[in-house]
């Protein structure tokens, strides 16, 4: 048994129950460790295999198990030498928190696990290790039908032996491979299971096929979809880091019953990993895929899709394609925007994330609240005069936008290192945290709030309540050709606003899409009254009520470096107000850039989020030509 393994137990034993306890009660919460595949060498393509076969079908029982209920959790993913499952687990098991005295029963191998867990699952739904997408549609299976996803393999140590042909003999109720072993789908003449012609894409046939009889049929909940790299990342794993085979994230969309997928974006060259499709077929599978969900939610429900392009493998220069990774990021968002769909945007270097569909039950407060700012606090912090005038006396306000946490698994994982740090609560800082997180990490919103200081204030990331391109909802819709899906964005953001109390967006991504017109103004002002930073509009604007302040720059510098950038930047532009985007930055890295900034220029003021958005909005009421966008400076 493996050090962390025995590590896992040892916890669970202080807490719970130890391993082979009679004490097994129906509501206990099954324990397993998946570490001991961290340490495997890459460079062993058996070792390859049985981390990726283990892993994608314990994910995809996960989902099962806690679709209801949290019944079954794992310790797998590190970050900065933490362990992040076992940090959350332990967070929430003390005296008076959620999981508190719930009994446990840790299970010391696989086959033991599948075995205790056998009643909770119909069977198996065997893929095929020769063609890559069928493990995505194999996990939308398991979803749909209760079926543990299984790669075949009858090498006397698969996990298809230990599981199928033996130990708990798991019936195979569906397959994406024929009865001998040889590929279902070849690319050539009509796709098995439907009435249509290949797409001439081994890649693509298995899609169709789940398209033609799940998501026509209406087995699927389109409300949910989950873009991960499919068993390709086999051949390349040590291209990330090697938990970014992404597997641990399937179990919340298996257990919401969503399609996955992963496929380009780029509809002007054949996909990387299928050079010999027909440039864009891929993207017209997606696009089959996209317009399906939106009928089948009406145009008024939003589609979650977890996940984010798997550039390090895939569909960009890294991996021999023509597109560089942050533009094939905006094309995904521009893509998917123009269908009513947005991403979790699981991105490499922190996009692994395990459990949330054992999270998906923690349970929230009805509201987490706010305070808005008053004309006569302002007053006495010597921002405004008694006229009621802001009071400048040569100062230049400035904020920072703190993120980027529009992602699960990056907010999930940086908890132990950013918002835990000694810094925190020291100046002010408006963190920018999309609302949708809750879905999937309740606990770690929850946390957040519950933990602020008085110098924490709350956001949204972009944009909004989900990452999409809100100029690709204005008709009319290029991509997609659908109506105007502004007034459902405005109805999404608001439910998720109005239970965290959040009244500002912190960042909107205008990216490869429209900037917004009159009415995605009115949108926003709808659901966020108190500001937003988009990229595409006049320096200094102010919309109705609602102040719109155009970003600048990313700060990613040192603190010295940082400091002097930003100091030239508030130099160049001409007003009094500035915001800078940082990502992933610690409040200790903050409080230095101000420490240098103070030491350079004691006029610059970092104010707390409604003291700036505030004060900024009487500023541009005072100033009519900044008001009307009319500027200034660039």
């Amino acid at each position: 048994m493996a050090t962390g393994i025995i590590n896992f137990l040892l916890v669970i034993c202080l807490t719970g129950i130890c391993p082979g306890s009679e004490q097994k009660k129906s509501s206990a919460i099954g324990l397993f460790d998946l570490r001991y595949t961290i340490n495997y060498d890459l460079g062993d393509s058996l070792k390859v295999l049985s981390l990726w076969d283990d892993i994608h079908a314990i994910s995809t029982l996960q989902g099962i198990v806690n679709r209801n209920s949290p019944g079954l959790y794992i310790n797998y993913v590190k970050t900065k030498g933490i362990d992040i499952d076992a940090y959350w687990w332990n967070k929430y098991r003390k005296e008076g928190e959620w999981l508190h005295a719930r009994d446990t029963i840790a299970y010391g191998n696989i086959v033991d696990l599948f075995t205790a867990f056998k009643d909770n699952v119909r069977g198996v739904v065997l893929y095929d290790p020769v063609v890559a997408s069928t493990s995505n549609v194999a996990s939308a299976v398991a979803g749909i039908e209760d079926l543990i996803a299984v790669r075949y393999d009858p090498a006397p140590n698969s996990l298809y032996s230990r599981l199928v042909l033996s130990g708990p003999a798991l019936k195979v109720k569906v397959r994406l491979i024929r009865e001998n072993g040889e590929s279902l789908f070849t690319g050539t003449g009509t796709i098995p299971g439907t009435a249509r012609q290949s797409t001439g894409s081994m890649k693509n046939d298995p899609f169709i096929w789940f398209i033609e009889n799940y998501l026509k049929k209406g087995k699927c909940n389109t409300r949910y979809a989950a873009y991960y790299i499919d068993q390709k990342w086999r051949e390349n794993p040590k291209a990330a880091p090697v938990s970014h085979h992404t597997l641990t994230n399937h179990d919340f969309f298996v257990s919401r019953k969503a399609f996955f997928f992963d496929l380009s974006p780029w509809g002007d060259e054949p996909a990387t990993d299928d050079t010999l499709q027909k440039a864009g077929t891929d993207l017209s599978t997606l696009k089959e895929m996209l317009l399906l969900a939106y009928r089948q939610n009406r145009g008024k429900e939003f589609c979650y899709i977890g996940g984010f392009p798997a550039w390090a493998f895939k569909y960009t220069r890294h991996a021999d394609g023509s597109h560089q990774d942050v533009a094939t990021e905006w094309e995904f968002s521009r893509v998917i925007s123009a269908f009513n769909a947005f991403k979790d945007a699981d991105a490499f270097g922190f996009g692994a994330l395990a459990n949330s569909s054992f999270w998906q039950h923690f349970p929230l407060r009805e509201r987490y609240p706010q305070k808005w700012i008053t004309r006569e606090e302002l007053e006495e912090r010597g921002l405004l005069t008694k006229e009621g005038k802001v009071d400048l006396k040569g100062r230049n306000f400035m904020i920072f936008y703190v993120g980027d946490y529009d992602a699960s698994s990056w907010i999930t994982q940086l908890t132990p290192s950013i918002w835990d740090n000694f810094y925190r609560g020291k100046l002010p800082l408006l963190w920018c945290i999309s609302p949708v997180l809750m879905e999937r990490v309740p606990m770690v919103m929850h946390n957040f709030r519950v933990t602020a200081t008085a110098n924490d204030y709350f956001a949204a990331s972009d944009n909004g309540a989900g990452y999409l391109m809100p100029g690709m909802l204005q008709a009319p819709r290029p991509v997609s050709g659908l109506p105007d899906g502004q007034d459902a964005w405005g109805a999404h953001c608001r439910k998720y606003y109005e239970k965290w109390e959040y009244t500002i967006t912190g960042f909107i991504i205008d990216g490869l899409a429209p900037g917004l017109s009159e009415k995605g103004l009115d949108c926003y002002e709808s659901f966020s009254p108190n500001g937003i930073v988009p990229q595409k509009v006049p320096l200094t604007l102010l919309h109705g009520n609602m102040p719109v302040l155009k970003s600048d720059e990313d700060i990613q510098q040192s603190p010295e470096a940082a400091a002097t950038r930003i100091l030239e930047r508030i130099r160049e532009r001409g007003i009094p107000f500035h915001w800078f985007r940082n990502i992933l930055k610690s409040p200790e890295w903050y409080a230095e850039v101000m420490e240098e900034i103070g030491n350079a220029d004691p006029s610059v003021v970092l104010l707390d989020a409604p003291a700036f958005f505030e004060l900024y909005r009487l500023w541009l009421l005072e100033n009519q030509d900044a008001a009307t966008g009319k500027s200034i400076r660039k």
